[in-house]
Parts: C-alpha cells; structure tokens; sequence
C-alpha cells in the first residue's frame, strides 16, 4: 500500500509541475504589458482610456464574454493583426500575457 501511496504522490506531482509550466506569470505578463502594449492599450487595472482611441482596454478584453486562455493565445500567435504591429511573443510571453489580461477580468 505505501509503494502504491508514494507513487500516486509522484505522478500527481508530475502532473502538477505540467501545469504549472502552461500558467502565465501574471507579474511578468503585467511588466511585459507595460513595456510593449501601453504605448496603445490601457493595461492597467481601472485604466479605461487606452492611449490609441481604438485600442481596447485589457480588461474590456478580459471582459469580452466567452474570453479564454485560449481565445488569447490564438489571437497573441495569430500573424495578421491589422490595427497593431507584428509582434513575435514567446509562448511563455503568450501565457504571462493571457494571464495578466485575465487577472483583469471582473465580471462573474
């Protein structure tokens, strides 16, 4: 029984550290936003004025019904983004930034 016990906590912990490698860092996303996307968008939380007029705010993105995790990385990857620059992110810069926009979300 106990091998059973140690070995059941062993996977569960490797499962646990998958996970954990596909959470953004919303600290890192919050720096990464601050640095590459304030220049158009408000990222900041309660900021509702982006600097771009047509420019949505992160949290009105992060409000946008049915928003994901997923719904964020396909637009942070997708390659045409008509109204903003080309932006190569790594894919751990995808989640930190989905995970900040999120973290901005205040609707239930």
């Amino acid at each position: 029984m106990r091998v059973f016990i140690i070995s059941s906590f062993g996977a569960l912990a490797a499962v646990t550290a998958v996970q954990a490698q596909n959470i953004g860092d919303i600290r890192q996303g919050r720096q990464f936003a601050r640095d590459a996307c304030a220049s158009c968008h408000a990222v900041r939380a309660r900021q509702t004025q982006s600097p771009l007029a047509t420019a949505p705010s992160f949290g009105e993105i992060a409000n946008t019904p049915g928003m994901t995790e997923a719904a964020l990385n396909f637009w942070l990857t997708a390659q045409v983004h008509p109204a903003m620059p080309l932006f190569m992110l790594s894919s751990q810069q995808v989640r930190d930034v989905s995970a900040y926009i999120l973290s901005l979300r205040t609707k239930p």
